[in-house]
């Protein structure tokens, strides 16, 4: 494989003049968005290169299409970037650090995530102030701990390699000494108290006796004080399809839990613009529990991967993650609904213990640290559905897969920084 697809060629970025404009690229996802919202996704991706890059992931991918791939495939995140990875509470109720973000994720070659992945690291240091020099070393080292953890799971047991996780207390072990050990242990305290009751105390408020949703348009907007009685009638049958997709005792956990309220909510930076709402349930006993209930569309892979198996893509979303996490949220599931009966929603959990690192936080040498620690554990998250050993064999035991992704994040970058530049020659033209 490395004969026919050489570990070099893995360098190569796309020449502008062959490109795609990635301003059409992005236009044309506005078409199936919510048209009020479409702005605030532009101005959030205006912000800065690495905010653009967020939300481009469709624009990579047209440009991933036109290079050599190993070929060697995986179950994709798909949009494997720093600020997807992060951590969340698992189904025994302690802290986990893993990939957190699968709405594109599809079956595909595993160096498009890797390269995804580089190039996020190499544009966050950029953005940071931390210069070029940092920006390659924080790539080549998510590169370099890919690979070696590729390497190390090719050697375990199948079922050792497929059960491998990263608690937050494994986690601060491994990284004492290191420039990243405090901002991981803060953040893990945060998570810790971003609970279900946090989140409901911050997004709803008590209005005659009963707990509803604040209204803060046009990024929380309640939507069923309109028609209480319609509303829970429209969403009867989406509560029937969301528990068949949920493990009967998920399912009966579930049952303490009433409708209360919904509204909807403004998430993310890509996703701006498709459908995502809140719902707020209560138990009997009046403990609250959040739900977000978000748009599926086609992943931004399939018109070069091909077409997902699942007619559904939120089902699409829900299995990806449930093959890529070694550990999930419980109450992740699947629905078709919306006005016309014909979109596609996942839901999940809002704010469960949930935490990220803010990469404009960190220090150059912490940034390194943080790309390598999401190299490692993407690389688990690849390495429970596809071969280790496969993937090991090609990348081999040298260096020349770190230099060589390094060379495609700068690289990369560059073209990012103009994509990014031309959005915001747009804006102000517009303007």
């Amino acid at each position: 494989m490395r004969r026919e697809v050489p570990l070099a060629s893995l360098s190569r970025v796309p020449a502008a003049t062959d490109r795609v404009q990635p301003l059409d690229v992005l236009h044309e996802q506005d078409a199936d968005r919510d048209q009020a919202l479409v702005p605030i996704r532009y101005e959030r991706m205006a912000a800065d290169p690495f905010a653009f890059l967020r939300g481009a992931a469709a624009v990579m991918a047209a440009d991933l299409h036109q290079l050599p791939t190993s070929g060697i495939r995986v179950q994709l995140c798909g949009d494997a970037h720093v600020a997807n990875f992060g951590m969340f509470a698992s189904a025994e109720r302690t802290i986990v650090f893993d990939v957190n973000d699968f709405d594109e994720t599809l079956p595909g070659p595993f160096d498009w995530d890797v390269r995804r992945l580089v190039a996020s690291a190499a544009v966050a240091a950029q953005v940071n102030g931390h210069g070029d020099k940092t920006a390659r070393k924080a790539a080549r080292e998510a590169g370099r701990r890919y690979r070696e953890t590729m390497a190390a799971l090719s050697q375990m047991s199948t079922l050792a390699a497929w059960f491998v996780k990263l608690d937050l207390d494994s986690l601060a072990t491994a990284l004492e000494g290191t420039h990243l050990e405090g901002e991981i242990s803060r953040q893990g305290r945060k998570a810790e108290q971003r609970t279900g009751d946090a989140a409901a105390a911050k997004l709803t408020e008590v209005v005659d006796g009963q707990r509803r949703f604040r209204s803060d348009p046009p990024l929380l907007v309640p939507l069923a004080d309109a028609d209480p009685k319609g509303t829970l009638q429209r969403l009867a049958p989406v509560y029937e399809q969301y528990l068949e997709t949920l493990e009967p005792d998920r399912a009966a956990l579930f049952g303490h839990y009433s409708f209360v309220d919904l509204a909807q909510k403004v998430v993310g930076v890509g996703s701006v613009g498709t459908r995502s709402a809140v719902l707020l349930l209560e138990s009997g006993d009046g403990d609250p529990l959040l739900l977000q209930v978000k748009q599926a569309m086609a992943s931004v892979l399939e018109p070069y991967l091909g077409q997902s198996q699942f007619a559904n893509h939120a089902q699409r979303v829900v299995v990806g993650q449930r093959l890529m996490q070694a550990t999930g949220d419980p109450f992740l599931g699947w629905v078709r609904g919306g006005p016309n009966g014909d979109q596609d929603f996942y839901l999940r959990q809002l704010h469960d213990m949930k935490g990220g690192i803010d990469t404009a936080r960190l220090s150059g040498k912490a940034l390194i640290e943080y790309a390598g620690l999401c190299g490692a554990v993407l690389a688990r998250a690849h390495g429970r559905v596809g071969d280790p050993s496969l993937v090991s064999g090609y990348l081999g035991d040298t260096e020349e897969f770190d230099e060589a992704v390094a060379d495609f994040a700068m690289g990369y970058s560059a073209l990012n920084a103009s994509d990014h530049a031309a959005l915001v020659a747009s804006r102000a033209a517009a303007s």
